[in-house]
């Protein structure tokens, strides 16, 4: 079995354990409870016909960690990151963007991906991507919409994950 482990980074608020109780356990609740450190999810990919089994240790952690978090030992050993930010505010993109590129720094060579969460509030914001921060408009790296509360695009999000990092040997 290939396990590796997979950061969730992002914002306070902005869905990361709502994305992955929605992967784990395919629930969403509506009543917010910050994470305080890290929470860790298991959760199996299924292979591809004659493929390995595949598993993520997805490390989901608060949102209250500014650079520090690629100093720390929570960063030790990580394959990959889902960076989350949240489509009704845009500070947490721009901050979404920051931490894609400092991921990228930090840890060259592995996938990572952006997700703009809550698209199920999309009566919220301009259905254009426009007003999305220069760098994720036309970004060099997997961008999703997803709705942890819909569970729109959550397994996509994680199984290309996945693929990649088969297919990438990483």
């Amino acid at each position: 079995m290939i396990v590796r482990k997979l950061m969730l980074l992002g914002d306070m608020a902005v869905g990361k354990t709502s994305i992955a109780n929605r992967l784990a356990f395919d629930r969403f609740g509506e009543s917010y409870k910050s994470t305080i450190g890290t929470d860790i999810y298991v959760y199996d990919v299924d292979p591809p016909p004659g493929g390995k089994p595949f598993q993520f240790l997805i490390w989901d952690t608060d949102g209250n960690f500014e650079d520090a978090m690629f100093r720390s030992h929570y960063m030790r050993g990580a394959h990959a990151a889902i960076i989350v930010g949240d489509l009704t505010r845009r500070a947490t993109l721009e901050s979404q963007l920051r931490l894609t590129q400092k991921f990228s720094e930090a840890l060259p060579g592995r996938y990572f991906a952006a997700v703009l969460n809550k698209n199920d509030l999309t009566d919220q914001f301009p259905p254009e991507d426009d007003w999305l921060p220069d760098g994720l408009r036309e970004p060099y790296f997997p961008l999703l919409r997803t709705s942890a509360k819909s569970g729109l695009n959550i397994q996509r999000t994680f199984e290309e994950a996945a693929q990649t990092i088969v297919r990438r040997h990483l």
